[in-house]
């Protein structure tokens, strides 16, 4: 009996070890709030209305003993001549952090949009009207200023340093509630949003509400190594998928702010995408990696310096291009005008191609939105074809005819195996010779037979067996 107790006490103060090892292990930022919260601030903003809001015109009569009479008299009293709704200020809230002693407060774009007034509010409940020195709606960054000596500051961090599973913590203003503290890990880096091309987030599981935008992302040391911008939600509240801007990319953005007013963006003059599977094996690669280059802009820094259509961009200044999503904001980041070098992929060999960064306008941008926006119908083999350009006949080593694989959907074609970026010579023993012909040959393919299609992949031709069931 005593043998099994002492037995039953060493294992019960081994799982107490055990336990107080674990707990030993976790992060203590007790330290860090103290030493930094101060400068985290509450940034509150008011839109006034214009003429333009009032929705109601200046003088209406509701009909006396209906509801609607009522429902006036309650809340607006006994209407007189003249009588009118008026429209009310908008209010937000979210948060930010001092930059510099002298008062320059960083916060998201979002947050001060269309402000008329911003008031920062610090943890002494001290409130100062802040003046916005400027913003920049693609980096959602605005950096404001407010009248101060000696305020207290953060330190700022490396968000690229950042490894993923680290832990990292927000103070913020979740709802109005002023100076909350949230911890969570680093759950991924370089994220790309749809709405946000020039942005590598980092996305973490740390709880961010509305009222957190503009917040600091501290890591342990202490370092401020993003800004709190956005959640994904389906509920609009906190669903474990956070997303903070990279101190490097906020700096940036505050510096040009701060030295002209405006922020200028590198521009290359390509549209990409991701390399699949079936691509990087139509192009001899060993894994797919990189940034497909689908499409060159006339007039462009990329067209000026010899990139081709097909090219694939693996590195850029020296720093690694794994996927289509993290070009953009490294071409944004490169200061305008600034030579950059390019290691590109070419019919299966590395080239290297030095390429003078252009600015990003808004001409621009239109222009790449609506290359983006354009689609090439779909036929009902499921494939999206183009004619070849004499670069695209020079890439492919295809002297005539043929037409270039686009897109490839869920269809016959697909299970034949064509694959994007494949060239279509002959279809049904039949030549053809551009869009036109090719899709009056497909519309004339015979069903529940057999149909014979020439590629060309890589410069080698291969014959496939396309079966319509339709």
């Amino acid at each position: 009996m005593l043998k099994r107790t002492s037995r039953s006490m060493l294992i019960f103060f081994g799982m107490m070890l055990v336990v107080r090892g674990a707990v030993a292990q976790l992060p203590d930022f007790t330290k860090l709030v103290k030493q930094y919260g101060a400068a985290v601030v509450n940034v509150s903003t008011i839109q006034k209305p214009q003429e333009s809001d009032q929705q109601m015109p200046e003088e209406f009569s509701v009909p006396e003993g209906t509801p609607f009479d009522e429902f006036f008299r309650h809340f607006f009293g006994e209407p007189g001549p003249g009588w009118r709704l008026q429209p009310r200020e908008t209010r937000s809230l979210g948060s930010g952090f001092i930059l510099s002693r002298d008062g320059y407060v960083l916060t998201n774009y979002h947050v001060v949009k269309d402000a008329d007034e911003i008031v920062v509010r610090l943890q002494d409940r001290r409130e100062l009207e802040a003046k916005l020195i400027g913003s920049d709606q693609r980096s959602d960054i605005a950096l404001l200023k407010i009248q101060g000596n000696d305020l207290p500051v953060v330190k700022l961090g490396s968000g690229d340093k950042l490894q993923v599973g680290e832990w990292v913590l927000a103070i913020g203003s979740p709802f109005g509630f002023d100076h909350s503290v949230t911890a969570g890990i680093v759950s991924a880096k370089g994220r790309s949003l749809p709405s946000d091309n020039y942005v590598p987030f980092i996305q973490t599981d740390v709880a961010i509400n509305p009222g957190n935008s503009g917040g600091p992302l501290f890591n342990l040391k202490g370092e401020v190594v993003g800004i709190n911008s956005q959640i994904y939600s389906r509920t609009g509240g906190f669903m474990g998928l956070s997303f903070a801007i990279p101190t490097e990319v906020a700096m940036t953005v505050v510096e040009q702010l701060k030295s002209q007013g405006k922020v200028t963006r590198g521009w290359l003059g390509v549209q990409v995408q991701d390399v699949t599977r079936e691509l990087a094996e139509s192009f001899g690669m060993k894994r797919p990696q990189g940034a497909l280059v689908a499409k060159v802009m006339p007039e462009s820094p990329a067209e000026a310096a010899g990139l081709k259509i097909g090219d694939i961009i693996v590195e850029y200044n020296g720093r690694k291009v794994d996927t289509s999503s993290m070009l953009p904001p490294m071409v944004g980041m490169t200061p305008v005008n600034e030579t950059a070098d390019i290691v590109v992929i070419r019919q299966g060999k590395e080239k290297k191609v030095q390429v003078k960064i252009g600015e990003l306008s808004e001409v621009a941008e239109k222009q790449l939105a609506s290359s983006k926006s354009e689609s090439v119908p779909v036929n009902r083999l499921g494939l999206a074809v183009s004619d070849l350009t004499p670069d695209q006949r020079e890439q492919f080593q295809v002297v005539k005819n043929g037409v270039l694989v686009q897109d490839v959907k869920p269809g016959p074609a697909r299970d034949a195996g064509i694959m994007r970026g494949d060239v279509i010579l002959r279809l049904q023993n039949k030549v053809i010779t551009d869009v036109k012909a090719f899709n009056t040959i497909v519309d004339e393919l015979p069903k529940d037979k057999s149909i014979a299609v020439l590629v060309q992949r890589m410069g080698n031709p291969v014959f496939l067996a396309i079966k319509l069931d339709e």
